[in-house]
């Protein structure tokens, strides 16, 4: 501790004071979370803990973070999966709890949220006028109106905002009419060039955030800050990642590159201000090309690169690599802050096309590279998009002869695939790592404590499979359960309902529209029903909409929040969706006693990134269907279950049509990932105990 710092109150001390001052109720598995994380922090080991619902998890982290932020000068960041988790902290959790350590700490705890770059208002874009990037004749005049009413609000709200916080726009604006007035970091100019750096919002943010205690971040931001050469972060020596369980998909979507008539287009539409026209152009080609062969293409995954796709891809690169070459040294226009953001936001592009193009051919191995220029071409992207590629094949959806690396399974790093358009989104091409535990163990886990939190991660009854996943090994890490106060088996039914047929992959079956029916019918409404596609929440919807006399919502039919918010309101009315619910709902009281989950949630088949990493760990000599499939229905069923029990006062029924869930060989799994709901399979028992519940409320 340094020398001109005061002993500080234990974590033990703070933390009974805290709960105190916000008139809570000290609950035993706070306590021991929060000595946890106490002692992880001063051995800087890392450290998972499942913390059930009403545990009071926030607190327990919250506090001891605190602390060493106090004792040590240097700031905790705090990493959320969603806003309202970010909105909860900020708006919430941390100013009453800096109003109740105030008097114990040597300043009152300083606190701040700090987003992607993208979430603030460009000073220089909008003073600077700089064209749209959109191609407006894609977009019909309803949308083109709507966009520039959008743009006038904007620029209204610009006059008046103190932080240019995209979220205080309410109701919210378009992507189309936000990128009007925003840029990303790569295509930032950086506070010493801009001519607007010193009233950036972006940095300003950085700098509230850079004095702050706590800074409350999110999972994309937290992986840009540990992948990237560039700090985006304040200097941190801890980090608290809430909602762990969202940590391996947030950061697989930050480093998938995707590559389509879209991206191309928008580096052609930037270039070609700034370059001859016959250079441009030549990319424009390349992406037609592109464009033509990914329309008559299946989607799925590439496990064979056909030899035409391999040289469109060759083609889009080398003519991206022209255009670079053409705009000429990076920092050309440096006293000419306007032409700079131009070239800044071409480069930018460029590099996207160039690197992701680069990536799918390295995907499948030194033999799918192309000709010599891509050798060249490689030192002129800064290789920024190359996270984790090289040295592998991946994964079916453009058949011909062609690269073919599937005999080299186990050596595979990324995987390749197709989705198909839809309206006026083209076929797009994307490109995503097999794992990220590599790299979270080396940029995230390397040099800095780290502790993981959710309501879920002990998964069949161990951390292992999260553990995996985020690349820690034995010994490098400790995991921790603390429980729930809630008691689940006096709380809580979940029952199977092993008379049922398996479901099929023709829709919803009769048999399960007819359960559900009789629960619900049972239970007076108050029901979430959670299905594993929105095939099947559409359907059971409008079948029940005739048979039963409750309000039936379905998810889009108005806005989810919306929905939640209707659903919450009135006891007797339903809400069916998909996956969204499963883990964004909270809705605590009778409004809720019965939840409905028609599936078990494996995996679509034809996913490709599951597909393939599921191929690849049992070319390895795993079981891929249990490291993989089994561990993403584990984690979704876990968090679907526990939508019932958000109260101390909450009991209800957790009913799960898929029979597997009783009779499989992986049922054991699944069922250990759940809360310790009393269990039953008798559609009978559930039905009187749904009416007594009713009755009682």
């Amino acid at each position: 501790m340094p020398k001109d710092r005061p002993e500080l109150p234990p974590v033990e001390e703070l933390l009974t004071s805290a709960v105190t001052a916000l008139g809570g109720v000290e609950r035993p598995g706070q306590v021991k979370m929060a000595q946890a994380v106490r002692d992880a922090i001063e051995s800087e080991e890392h450290l998972a803990v499942q913390a059930g619902t009403g545990t009071g998890k926030s607190l327990a982290y919250l506090v001891p973070a605190i602390r060493h932020a106090a004792e040590s000068g240097d700031a905790v960041v705090v990493s959320t999966a969603t806003i309202a988790l970010q909105r909860q902290l900020v708006d919430r959790d941390l100013p009453r709890l800096a109003d109740a350590l105030e008097s114990l700490l040597p300043h009152r705890p300083e606190f701040a949220i700090l987003k992607g770059r993208r979430n603030y208002l460009c000073r220089h874009k909008m003073a600077a006028g700089m064209p749209e990037d959109e191609d407006d004749q894609l977009f019909d005049p309803r949308e083109v109106s709507a966009t520039g009413r959008m743009v006038q609000r904007i620029q209204e709200w610009a006059n008046e905002t103190e932080t240019g916080d995209r979220d205080e726009i309410v109701p919210g604006v378009s992507d189309q009419a936000w990128r009007q007035f925003s840029v990303t970091a790569r295509e930032c100019l950086g506070a010493q060039r801009c001519p607007s750096g010193a009233d950036c919002f972006a940095e300003l943010a950085r700098e509230r955030a850079g004095a702050a205690d706590v800074v409350v971040t999110n999972h994309a931001l937290l992986a840009i800050d540990a992948m990237e050469d560039f700090a985006v972060l304040p200097e941190h020596d801890v980090v608290v990642v809430d909602e762990a369980h969202e940590l391996v998909d947030r950061v697989t979507s930050v480093v998938t590159g995707e590559l389509s008539e879209s991206t191309v287009s928008l580096a052609v539409r930037r270039a070609g201000r700034l370059i001859e026209q016959g250079v441009a152009d030549r990319l424009q080609e390349a992406g037609e090309d592109l464009r033509a062969l990914l329309a008559v293409a299946p989607p799925g995954r590439v496990d064979t690169l056909p030899g035409s796709l391999g040289m469109t891809l060759a083609l889009v690169r080398d003519a991206a690599f022209a255009c670079i070459t053409a705009l000429g040294p990076r920092n050309k226009d440096k006293d000419d802050p306007e032409n700079a953001g131009l070239r800044k936001a071409a480069f930018t592009a460029l590099d996207e096309v160039h690197d992701t193009a680069q990536r799918m051919l390295d995907a499948f191995g030194p033999g799918a590279r192309g000709d010599e220029a891509g050798d060249d071409a490689e030192d002129a992207g800064d290789s920024r998009g190359s996270a984790g590629s090289g040295g592998g094949a991946n994964g079916g959806g453009v058949n011909s002869g062609g690269t073919d690396a599937r005999s080299e399974e186990v050596h595979r790093a990324e995987v390749v695939w197709l989705e198909e358009g839809r309206g006026r989104v083209p076929p797009t091409l994307r490109v995503a790592p097999l794992s990220v535990g590599g790299m979270l163990r080396d940029k995230l886990f390397g040099d800095r404590t780290v502790v993981l939190t959710s309501a879920t991660l002990a998964l069949g009854g161990s951390f292992d499979s999260l553990s995996r996943q985020w690349g820690l090994r034995a010994g490098e890490w400790t995991g921790l359960d603390v429980g729930s106060p809630f008691d689940h088996p006096r709380r809580g039914i979940l029952y199977v309902a092993t008379h049922l047929p398996q479901p099929g992959r023709d829709g919803l079956p009769e048999a399960y529209v007819d359960e559900i029916a009789e629960l619900i019918e049972a239970a007076g409404g108050r029901t979430l029903g959670l299905f594993s596609s929105m095939r099947a929440a559409k359907a059971a919807t409008e079948a029940l909409r005739e048979r039963l006399d409750v309000p039936l919502l379905c998810q889009g039919d108005d806005s989810t929040s919306q929905l939640v918010k209707q659903f919450a309101g009135d006891p007797a009315t339903c809400l069916f969706g998909t996956l969204s619910l499963w883990q964004g709902v909270d809705v605590p009281g009778p409004s809720l006693t019965l939840v409905i989950i028609d599936r078990i949630p494996f995996p679509r088949p034809d996913d490709p990134l599951a597909s393939a990493r599921q191929r690849h760990v049992a070319a390895t000599g795993g079981n891929g269907f249990m490291a993989v499939a089994a561990t993403h229905a584990a984690l979704l069923l876990a968090q679907g279950a526990g939508r019932l029990l958000r109260s101390m006062d909450d009991r209800g029924v957790v009913a799960v049509l898929d029979p597997r869930l009783a009779t499989a060989r992986y049922s054991g799994f699944l069922l250990n990932s759940l809360p310790p709901f009393w269990r039953t399979t008798d559609p009978a028992k559930v039905r009187d105990a749904l009416r007594r519940l009713t009755a009682g409320s």
